[in-house]
């Protein structure tokens, strides 16, 4: 049966899965969280490398709403407790960049992977503000497909929110099952709109849907 691992770019460097200089991380699904912040400076405590933070931590260092202005969430983190450590995702968010984030499939696949958002685990409701309250397009989850190249600056990508297709990524760009391993590169980024000033605690649940034969 083929297999996923998800892995993010904690390294600086614009570049593919097993290039050297390039740091890439595999995500334990059972275990790790991604965690979006305005993030601290180095070493102050949710940054790249610090310990995971508190609740504490991470309501001094959230995200500052903006009463006319859309703010794009500036700071992207792997919560890997394999080592009790925070691993920035650098190239992540309105950034001009292609290896980010890579989802690694061993083998062939019957559907086209796509990268959904959901309330839960449970891939049934999108009730959550930041999933646009049961509007989708309003969702403030942004992903581009990368497999291609750059994204361009100040990309839109797609609004991440349930499974309507317009609302979900084709990981394969819209070509169908992959029919050998591969590798499939996205970005991400969050927007939150101008106007929405009532802070919040988000968690919605990022999916990768496949089958195999």
């Amino acid at each position: 049966m083929t297999s996923l691992t998800l892995l993010i770019n904690n390294s600086s460097q614009d570049s593919p899965v097993g290039s050297t200089g390039a740091t890439w991380v595999s995500v334990d699904p059972n275990y790790d969280v991604l965690i979006f912040s305005g993030g601290s400076i180095l070493g102050g405590g949710v940054s790249d490398g610090d310990a995971i933070p508190t609740e504490s931590l991470l309501n001094r260092y959230a995200v500052q709403l903006d009463a006319v202005n859309p703010v794009v969430v500036p700071k992207y983190f792997l919560a890997d407790y394999s080592v009790n450590l925070l691993k920035e995702v650098k190239l992540a968010g309105n950034q001009n960049k292609q290896h980010v984030f890579a989802a690694q499939f061993s083998g062939a696949t019957a559907t086209e992977p796509t990268l959904e958002a959901w309330d839960t685990s449970s891939m049934d409701t999108i009730i959550s503000p930041a999933l646009g309250a049961g509007t989708p397009n309003a969702s403030w989850y942004k992903v581009i497909s990368t497999n291609l190249g750059l994204p361009g600056s100040n990309w839109t990508g797609v609004s991440l929110a349930g499974a309507g297709l317009s609302n979900v990524l084709l990981m394969n760009n819209g070509s169908g099952p992959l029919s050998v391993a591969s590798i499939l590169y996205f970005n991400f980024k969050i927007v939150i709109p101008g106007g929405y000033v009532t802070p919040i605690v988000a968690t919605p649940v990022l999916g990768i849907v496949y089958t195999t034969n």
